[in-house]
């Protein structure tokens, strides 16, 4: 992956949860940092 590439995804990336914050709140976030939270305890358990 590029410099270019990368950086191009992380922009898109904070736009859309830019977006997302700005029509929905942050209800949307805190859900889905819960959920990533459980996801990599249940990783780290496989590992």
């Amino acid at each position: 992956m590029t410099n270019t590439i990368a950086l191009a995804l992380g922009l898109c990336l904070l736009s859309a949860l830019a977006i997302d914050v700005a029509l929905f709140g942050t209800e949307h976030l805190l859900f889905l940092g819960k959920k990533l939270f459980l996801l990599i305890e249940w990783m780290a358990f496989w590992r």
